[in-house]
């Protein structure tokens, strides 16, 4: 069915459905899948007590996703300030009355599922800057004190994210928040200030960083100085990884995630198991996945005709990168360990909600590809 401009009549739901990138729609499953069987191996061939609840998850994430996309793209411009703000002080109530796991106190506990406020920023974070940049011209852009408030935006979660403490979360936060200043136009020697800014104060970041944050730099230059201890996640990783060859151990009889040498497998270091079992032949079959995916999601974004919808795609698509990248270059070694789930992969709730969300706005943008939106969500004719 053909795209609609501003000056056509609204579609109905049907032919919104209808009008979905149901080609998207089956890679993400596809994707999906391999993170159910990959659980369902961390389990040692069960469907408990991970991949049965994973299959669930992604059903209702998976109709979140539809009843995002056929939503008018409008409304998420004008609703975008609001949403953020509900994400921030859901942030703030995890301050007072937050879970704790493992050390770190990220959720809230809804009884139903664990909400992880932090995940949900990711996303509100890009459809609050994308309605910012939409309203301002580029000259408008090129003026600094106009980037104050975008700015106010991103570091005001990345500190409480920080105090949580996730520093991959807030690290991430930054990044994406960063690459939606460059798709609004910010001038390169703006960044290059930010940058050299943020260089002069890390002393006094170094200084307020914990000690575990720490060790994790310290285990990134040398994992072999604490092998038993800080360096025991990375080392058993690399091991993994090495140890699946071309074509892997085969499924279920990967020994390093079997035999609990490699911590977190159903998480963040899920990777490495897939790696071990399937080879190398099989992390680079869901790495060419995600490259697909890549792609879907840049040329939705260039597709659209109306700014919001460009740079909302464009920052959707490079979250969703940073996410595969920071999860693999981490099990890999190639940057220090930090919390940042694989997507659609990892086991977690509010990590598979936040990441369909984001591909529910992603196609709302694709089946709204042709309204003409004004600077405060009016239609253009």
């Amino acid at each position: 069915m053909a795209a609609f401009d501003a000056s056509t009549p609204r579609l109905s739901i049907a032919e919104k459905l209808w009008s979905l990138n149901w080609g998207l729609v089956a890679l993400l499953t596809i994707i999906a899948c391999y993170g159910f069987a990959m659980l369902y191996s961390a389990a040692n061939g069960s469907l408990e007590p991970w991949a049965a609840r994973q299959m669930v998850r992604y059903a209702v994430a998976l109709v979140l996703m539809l009843g995002v996309a056929i939503v008018d793209i409008r409304f998420w411009l004008r609703s975008a300030y609001i949403i953020y703000s509900i994400a921030f002080v859901l942030l703030i109530a995890v301050e007072v009355r937050g879970a704790i796991g493992m050390g770190a106190q990220r959720w809230i506990d809804l009884g139903v599922i664990q909400l992880q406020p932090s995940e949900l920023m990711k996303v509100t974070l890009i459809l609050a800057l994308a309605r910012y940049f939409h309203g301002l011209t580029i000259e408008e852009i090129a003026r600094p004190h106009r980037l104050i408030i975008p700015a106010i935006l991103i570091v005001a979660p990345a500190v409480l994210v920080l105090k949580q403490p996730d520093l991959g979360t807030a690290m991430k936060l930054v990044l994406s928040g960063g690459a939606m200043f460059f798709l609004a136009g910010v001038r390169i020697w703006q960044f290059g200030a930010v940058i050299a800014a943020a260089g002069a104060a890390l002393p006094l970041i170094w200084h307020h960083m914990r000690d575990y944050q720490k060790n994790r730099i310290y285990t990134f230059l040398n994992p072999e100085s604490d092998p038993l201890g800080t360096g025991y996640h990375i080392l058993q990783s690399k091991i993994a990884l090495g140890s699946g060859g071309v074509f892997g151990k085969g499924f279920l009889l990967g020994t390093q995630s079997h035999l609990n040498f490699l911590p977190e497998k159903q998480t963040d270091f899920i990777f490495t198991m897939l790696a071990e079992e399937l080879g190398l032949v099989g992390g680079l079959s869901l790495l060419a996945l995600y490259t697909l995916v890549f792609i879907y999601g840049f040329a939705i974004a260039l597709r659209s005709r109306n700014h919001f919808g460009r740079i909302l795609g464009l920052g959707l698509t490079i979250n969703f990168f940073l996410y595969v990248f920071i999860n693999t270059a981490m099990v890999m070694g190639l940057i220090p360990v930090v919390g940042v789930p694989l997507p659609l992969i990892s086991y977690g709730g509010t990590a598979m909600l936040t990441v369909m969300f984001g591909f529910g706005l992603l196609m709302s943008v694709y089946i709204h590809r042709d309204v003409r939106v004004g600077r405060f969500g009016e239609n253009l004719s």
